[in-house]
């Protein structure tokens, strides 16, 4: 039975259940750094000491290319460190469960492994859903898409053309030395409406600014991430010479991060993902750091399973969530996704946030069976 927030008992995590599942992608999806066909994710089931549940995902990449967390790393810190150092200590809310991995420095996506799970068994033992449990408010979201770098710029615009038709909101492209400007202008020429945008996920220089310079003839809604990955400095010398917003995504791993790279004027906007932050308290925190200086947030992607969707979708009903986020359909993505129902966007580009408790929708346990290649579980 839901219990009231003032009924609802402190929290102590008797058991941690990890797995890592195999899941192919309809297509490959290519950054500057490589090309995906397949995600291998870490998924986490924690136990209370009621019985109740809660999931999780990793969304640490297969390399540790995106940030230097990958998913065998992933796993050994869960394994030897976390989950340990969670089980059986008692907190009194989900909020709290970040502090107790506090001794482990960094390793933010292994840490909200355990935090979102933590999280969402919160939510259901409340029996309200998880983005009311976090704060947010009753709406729909606002989802664009992030098509990767394509075999042709042929096959880049058809692709763009069906996420358009198909009522997305926003297109992201990721772009490197050698498909940049000559590839956003033909974009731009095909669809000169559109709300668009470029990743570059670190691909450039300060030495690249007549580069930049180009691109801002091209009314691009934010150009993310153009120089290297933990910089904020670089970044607030070339924001003074370009007029198209610059979004942080690597650079910004805590509040403090988006703080100082607000104060340094690094950055225009700033793209929240919950892996990379450490978790729903954390990126709770970006957020308002954010709100409060009127900086512009949205939700990024990390190939997520079902379970790492449902928790974007919950963190996107946060009020500074106000510009289109890589939130979209599972088909997108998956044959067959692990939750029930799949994530549905509608012909107007908006995800509605579920009513039932915690993530809001039911797991496929037999088909995360299926696709479990391996398994242990850190129990007291």
């Amino acid at each position: 039975m839901p219990v009231t927030e003032d009924q609802l008992s402190p929290l102590i995590i008797q058991s941690i259940e990890l797995r890592e599942i195999c899941l192919p992608l309809i297509h490959f999806f290519e950054t500057s750094f490589g090309r995906t066909t397949e995600r291998r994710i870490v998924l986490a089931r924690v136990t209370d000491a009621d019985g109740a549940e809660g999931w999780g995902e990793c969304t640490a990449g297969e390399g540790p290319f995106y940030s230097d967390e990958w998913t065998d790393s992933a796993w050994s810190t869960l394994c030897e460190f976390l989950g340990p150092m969670v089980l059986g200590q008692r907190v009194e809310r989900a909020a709290d469960v970040f502090g107790l991995m506090r001794p482990v420095r960094g390793h933010r996506m292994a840490k909200a492994t355990i935090e979102t799970a933590c999280w969402d068994l919160e939510a259901r033992k409340l029996g309200v859903p998880l983005w009311k449990h976090l704060g947010g408010t009753p709406r729909e979201i606002s989802c664009g898409v992030s098509i990767g770098i394509q075999d042709t710029p042929d096959i880049l615009l058809e692709k763009i053309r069906q996420e358009v038709d198909a009522g997305y909101q926003r297109i992201k492209i990721k772009i490197k030395p050698g498909w940049d400007v000559s590839i956003v202008t033909r974009v731009r020429k095909e669809f000169p409406h559109i709300r668009l945008m470029g990743d570059a996920n670190s691909a450039y220089t300060l030495a690249d600014v007549p580069l930049f310079k180009e691109l801002d003839g091209l009314n691009l809604m934010m150009l993310e991430q153009p120089l290297s990955h933990d910089d904020i400095f670089d970044h607030a010398k070339l924001q003074q010479q370009i007029q198209t917003p610059i979004c942080l995504d690597e650079s910004i791993r805590t509040p403090e991060d988006a703080t100082h790279a607000i104060a340094m004027g690094s950055c225009k906007i700033i793209n929240v993902k919950l892996g990379r932050v450490g978790g729903h308290s954390e990126a709770k925190r970006v957020e308002a750091v954010a709100r409060a200086n009127d900086i512009p947030v949205w939700c990024g992607g990390m190939l997520e399973s079902g379970i790492g969707r449902a928790h974007n979708i919950a963190m996107s009903t946060l009020a500074g969530f106000s510009l289109p986020g890589d939130v979209s359909a599972s088909a997108r993505y998956w044959e067959e996704d692990i939750i029930e129902p799949p994530v549905m966007v509608s012909a107007t580009g908006t995800i509605v946030a579920p009513d039932a408790s915690g993530i809001g929708f039911n797991l496929n346990l037999p088909r995360i069976d299926a696709l479990t290649v391996r398994k242990q579980t850190i129990a007291l």
